[in-house]
């Protein structure tokens, strides 16, 4: 299937997926309260964050193998590494609930298990080339999870529902992309197996990829913790409802971009047919990215609070300062599968930790400006820095 196919089916997957909870997020929104939402954000933050790495990255190494055995060896090692993270998760769990007093902790191990299943088994699928598999993935976590939401808020259920409606509809989108199985069906993955050689053959994803991708979902880990703590969970519910829709634009088009960019950069017969294929993508990207920028600056409080109802206004004020920031995280988001494809994770780990240095400390300095909304300008003002020299580097690639 051609990129430019595959990117429109993840697409229209995508674009489903994402209209059901868009359509519900005022519902959602009235619900549940900006404190249960922060709740509930904290923990699945947490879960994500652990999630990004339950297989060490060695899913990403899937396309790498043409070798249909081979393939099945590196999937059982991603599901053996992911038992021993999961295991961990329920010692984190156990002792947050005994710290904080938070009782919602108790669902991280299972929140962690269904996000890198879902993970693992959505490049399983690329890898096949099953793209159509991949988008009712999407329509089953994002679009079942708000109606799963939705039910769970009828119910009165506070943040539990949240909750349990994101990790059953993740879980389910893990069953949809869990074809083809593999040769002698998928209990042949327990079946002893050269682990520790597959291990070592693609050694490169745990020890620089792994490090980039939990620094990655740190950033938002920290950005909730912080909030949380210094301005408390109705502030940090704001943010989190606002980077929820802010983002879904850039999880829309850069879900499905990457999937289908990450093969084609792979299999490019040189350096400067790759480095075409990016430069095109993100000047698409960037034009994409200005509309949605202007909006926001325009009328973002306005937005939220007529969407949302008036007690989310301060979301759309953050939304207003996040403005620059969400149109740069648009472009980067497809573009992150780029240094592993040209084989400079590395290079990619040491300017990730620049920016969460730079995250922090600007999301820090806003805060203590300027509460919620100083945040949100902090953030961009800092990101403006780190996202322009990434794409600086990959248009200048040598």
């Amino acid at each position: 299937m051609s990129l430019k196919r595959a990117t429109l089916t993840l697409l229209a997957g995508s674009a489903l997926a994402q209209a059901v909870p868009l359509l519900l997020g005022p519902w959602i929104a009235r619900l549940y309260t900006p404190a249960e939402y922060g709740q509930f954000s904290l923990v699945w933050t947490v879960a994500g964050n652990l999630a990004v790495v339950g297989c060490a990255r060695y899913e990403f190494a899937l396309a790498l193998e043409k070798d249909e055995s081979a393939a099945a060896t590196l999937l059982a090692l991603c599901l053996r590494v992911l038992l021993a993270v999961v295991a961990a998760a329920v010692l984190v769990g156990g002792a947050w609930m005994a710290w904080a007093g938070l009782p919602l902790a108790a669902a991280l191990p299972l929140a962690v298990l269904a996000l890198a299943v879902s993970q693992a088994l959505g490049q399983w699928a690329a890898r096949a080339g099953r793209f159509a598999a991949l988008a009712w993935g999407r329509v089953a976590q994002w679009g079942g999870g708000a109606l799963a939401q939705v039910g769970f808020g009828l119910m009165q259920a506070g943040p539990w529902g949240l909750m349990a409606g994101a990790t059953l509809a993740t879980g389910a989108a893990a069953i949809v992309q869990a074809r083809p199985a593999p040769a002698g069906g998928w209990r042949q993955l327990l079946a002893p197996r050269p682990l520790r050689a597959m291990a070592a053959k693609h050694r490169g994803f745990p020890l620089l990829n792994t490090p980039h991708a939990f620094a990655g979902a740190l950033q938002d880990t920290l950005a909730i913790a912080l909030l949380t703590a210094w301005l408390g969970a109705p502030e940090a519910g704001a943010w989190a409802l606002a980077l929820r829709y802010l983002k879904a634009p850039a999880s829309l088009v850069g879900g499905s971009l990457s999937q289908a960019l990450y093969p084609r950069l792979t299999q490019a017969t040189s350096l400067a047919e790759a480095r075409a294929l990016v430069r095109h993508n993100l000047l698409l990207l960037a034009a994409l990215a200005l509309p949605l920028m202007l909006v926001l600056l325009a009328a973002g409080p306005w937005l939220f609070a007529t969407v949302f109802g008036p007690e989310w206004r301060g979301a759309g004020e953050l939304a207003r300062s996040l403005a620059p920031y969400v149109a740069l995280h648009f472009v980067a988001a497809p573009l992150s599968v780029v240094p592993m494809a040209w084989g400079a994770q590395a290079w990619a780990l040491k300017l990730a930790l620049v920016g969460q240095a730079l995250f922090v400390a600007g999301l820090a300095a806003g805060l203590q400006l300027g509460g919620l909304a100083g945040a949100g300008w902090g953030v961009s003002a800092a990101m403006l820095l780190y996202f322009g020299y990434f794409f600086w580097a990959l248009w200048t690639w040598e």
